[in-house]
């Protein structure tokens, strides 16, 4: 990339202080120093509730991989999160703290880097994408970030005054955009809480509603899918919990499985008008088997349920979305369980107020499906806003740290639109 006139690059070994991983915490219920970890440094900043206390006694500033205030902090281990930069500036109850064995600090050279400056270039798109083409080492699931390939790693440099003011207007504008996302994110929120109150609100005003039990509801008992240690390129699809959040036209890009192993799990093959729901881990996602994904299989943490013919499959779905179902599960599970799993017994013996008339089910079913509609409409124009502000913030974020945008003379936000 070019550089405005008075600005040098320098690689990140020369203008930081440390640049090395953490250690390998000794994990206690309760200690005197906090460790970060890959799980505690989120995209929205550290999530102190992941961190975990390390047990130790002594001068923490010992220890390796002992935060300063100030201390850019880079995920460097497993695909998804490698390459995720947060910044340390102190805890929140003053326990010192320590980065974990996976998580690389780079502190900054105060002679010349500015801590925030050096922190919005790792986080830039130019460092971002330079970090998979040239510093990731190792298979796609065990992928690292090299120390020696990231030490070489070019910093802009503009004089440090600079730097500050640019460190100071990024802080500011992506303030706003944070605070905006804030917003759509509770509007979000908002809308699907409306999305179930409609669905529960029509379910429960049917005239030929009846509190009935969902086995009764079932043509066989539910049924959990299946660990699989074999993948390949191509095969039978394999649906695993997360594929739950979106079913249609997915089939291309799922996992596959050979051929010889999905007719070895013959059970858990999928068939047409199956609901699939999570039960394990993640509980109540569930969709109904699109046609395209009919012989598919599934996985461990995903049961199927197979109802009566008259039974309508997506007004079984919008059921699961609701509270009351929330409820039972909670209720089946324990609320204080890390990994709950909901037993198909349970499953089948959960209550709910299912319309006994054929046309009554009918109509609200279409009642849901409207309401459905409506809302994820809503949802889905909100989506797209906040991946909107995330890429205004990122361009912004680029364009000042590499010298494309004057900070001096950038109108502040409230001066223009967003």
């Amino acid at each position: 990339m070019s550089l405005p006139n008075g600005w040098s690059s320098s690689p990140l070994k020369h203008v930081t202080t440390v640049l090395n991983r953490g250690s390998a915490p000794d994990y206690v219920d309760d200690g005197s120093v906090r460790a970060v970890s890959q799980a505690a440094n989120q995209p929205s900043g550290l999530d102190w509730s992941r961190t975990r206390f390390h047990a130790f006694s002594g001068d923490p500033r010992r220890l390796k991989g002992y935060l300063q205030s100030g201390d850019v902090i880079v995920n460097s281990t497993g695909t998804g999160t490698l390459g995720r930069v947060g910044q340390f500036m102190g805890s929140p109850d003053g326990i010192p703290c320590m980065a974990d064995g996976h998580v690389t600090i780079a502190r900054a050279d105060h002679r010349t880097l500015h801590p925030r400056f050096s922190y919005y270039w790792l986080v830039s798109q130019p460092f971002q994408e330079y970090v998979y083409a040239a510093l990731v080492v190792g298979a796609t699931n065990q992928i690292e970030l090299n120390r020696e390939r990231l030490g070489e790693a070019p910093v802009p440099l503009p004089p440090l005054e600079e730097q500050r003011r640019i460190a100071d207007f990024l802080d500011t504008e992506t303030a706003r955009i944070d605070k905006l996302v804030a917003l759509r994110l509770r509007q979000r929120d908002v809308i699907r809480s409306r999305q179930r109150a409609h669905t529960e609100r029509a379910m429960g005003e049917c005239a030929s509603g009846e509190w009935t039990r969902v086995k009764y509801l079932l043509r066989v008992r539910p049924r959990y899918g299946v660990l699989v240690p074999v993948f390949e390129d191509a095969g039978i699809p394999f649906i695993r919990v997360n594929d739950l959040l979106d079913l249609e036209g997915r089939a291309s890009g799922l996992a596959q499985i050979p051929v010889t192993l999905s007719n070895q799990y013959a059970r858990t093959i999928t068939r047409r008008g199956d609901v699939l729901l999570s039960v394990v881990g993640t509980l109540g996602r569930a969709a109904v088997v699109p046609e395209e994904l009919v012989g598919a299989n599934i996985a461990r943490a995903v049961c199927s349920i197979r109802l009566r013919p008259d039974v309508d499959p997506s007004l079984f779905v919008a059921w699961i979305a609701t509270s009351e179902f929330e409820r039972q599960a909670l209720l089946a599970t324990g609320s204080d369980s890390a990994q709950p799993t909901l037993g198909m017994e349970d499953l089948s013996n959960f209550a709910i107020r299912w319309p006994t008339d054929a046309r009554e089910q009918a109509s609200v079913a279409g009642q849901v499906r409207e309401g459905q509609q409506i809302h994820s409409d809503l949802v889905r124009r909100t989506d797209r806003q906040l991946a909107l502000l995330a890429e205004r913030r990122q361009a912004l974020i680029t364009a000042a740290v590499t010298g494309q945008l004057d900070v001096t003379t950038a109108r502040p936000a409230h001066d223009r639109d967003l």
